[in-house]
């Protein structure tokens, strides 16, 4: 009789599990011909953590010779867009401008007919310039990182009264430095960090330290478990943070090196690194930004999170949009319940959850003056 139950449970979980999903057929009905090689076109979306050449969504020719591919998915939003393998051979406007990303919202099966103007690499690269403020310098190009025998550029934004002052600052650490300050060596947009810092009081200023992500190694530098992407790295890039960069800036600028004033922030990856960072490193860190955290890629840093013990006045700001995954909200909050389960004071750890909002640097744009703002009032 037991084995008969188990049998129908599992039965009944595999068509829950089904029957929670619908099918979606891609069609191509029209395709902008190619000027350059490589005809094969994919699907990049939040639904594959818009990997440009995923091999599992790359979208077939049929018996008529026409692109489509057939999918099922959980119901629910996503966006996406086609590409050509690479981000430099994504689909854009006939006259070569970027295009917003495709929207569709699944809720029955249902097929998504697709017409592509254009490809980006058939176009002369728009011209983009150069947008850091005067306060932003860098460091260096080819900064050692021997945890991970790799080099890496470092920005740093000093306040403006920095040069004619003997003050001492806060320190952020942030990840993704190619998007933080320039928007001519953003991939996605820049945050604008500079911008926003530029406007405030000299009595609200801090140093800002940017670290450029390793572009193919970023998923696994800023993940500290193994992963269908990779060997985990995210231990040997905190502890270069902690045994190489901090050591270094607080030597070379005039820094408040206590645990107070030493923040960690990033965004997608970067906020899981930034979470496992304050939780590993305790002592080091006293305040962290998570801003869209992937969690969904390392779900060990929920037992990690458990086993772990912040001090009472450790702060953590938790921010994301309500339409970037189905899972984001979930995931975040589910962090967030771990933490202030450890007696952690709600004032030190908001969790916001922001209406309409997407996953990319315009939100984290908005996001980053009122986590700003809650952070230096808790100095």
């Amino acid at each position: 009789m037991r084995k008969t139950i188990l049998i129908g449970l599992c039965l009944l979980l595999s068509q829950t599990l089904l029957f929670g999903q619908v099918k979606v057929v891609f069609i191509v009905n029209m395709v902008s011909s190619f000027k350059l090689s490589n005809p094969n076109l994919f699907l990049a979306g939040d639904f594959n953590n818009w990997n440009p050449a995923d091999s599992s969504w790359k979208i077939q020719t049929n018996k008529d010779g026409k692109y489509q591919l057939v999918k099922r998915l959980p119901k629910g939003n996503y966006d996406f867009k086609v590409t050509r393998g690479s981000w430099g051979t994504v689909e854009c406007s006939a006259s070569g401008h970027d295009i917003a990303n495709r929207t569709i919202n699944v809720l029955n099966d249902t097929a998504i007919a697709i017409d592509i103007e254009g490809w980006k690499d058939d176009h002369p690269a728009e011209q983009k310039k150069h947008t850091a403020s005067p306060n932003v310098n860098i460091i260096s190009e080819k900064f050692d990182i021997p945890q991970l025998g790799r080099q890496r550029r470092i920005w740093i934004y000093l306040p403006a009264d920095y040069a004619r002052s003997h003050k001492k600052y806060p320190v952020i650490y942030m990840h993704d430095g190619q998007n933080l300050f320039d928007d001519y060596i953003s991939g996605y947009g820049e945050w604008g960090i500079d911008e926003i810092l530029d406007k405030l009081p000299a009595k609200e200023e801090s140093i800002v330290v940017g670290i450029d992500h390793g572009g193919e190694y970023r998923i696994t530098e800023y993940d500290p478990y193994d992963s269908k992407y990779g060997k985990g790295r995210g231990d040997d890039y905190v502890d270069f943070l902690v045994n190489n960069l901090k050591p270094y800036i607080d030597k070379n600028y005039r820094t408040k090196k206590d645990v107070k004033h030493t923040t960690i922030a990033g965004s997608s990856m970067g906020g899981l690194i930034s979470m496992y960072a304050i939780l590993k490193y305790p002592n080091i860190f006293g305040n962290a930004g998570v801003f869209s955290p992937a969690f969904w890629i390392a779900p060990d840093i929920y037992q990690f999170a458990q086993q772990k013990i912040l001090p009472a006045n450790a702060r953590i700001y938790f921010v994301c949009g309500d339409i970037e995954d189905k899972t984001m909200v979930s995931d975040m909050q589910k962090m967030a319940d771990i933490i202030q389960a450890k007696g952690i004071d709600e004032n030190n750890m908001p969790t916001v959850i922001m209406q309409g909002e997407k996953h990319n640097e315009k939100q984290w744009n908005k996001d980053f003056p009122v986590f700003y703002s809650w952070l230096i009032r808790g100095y």
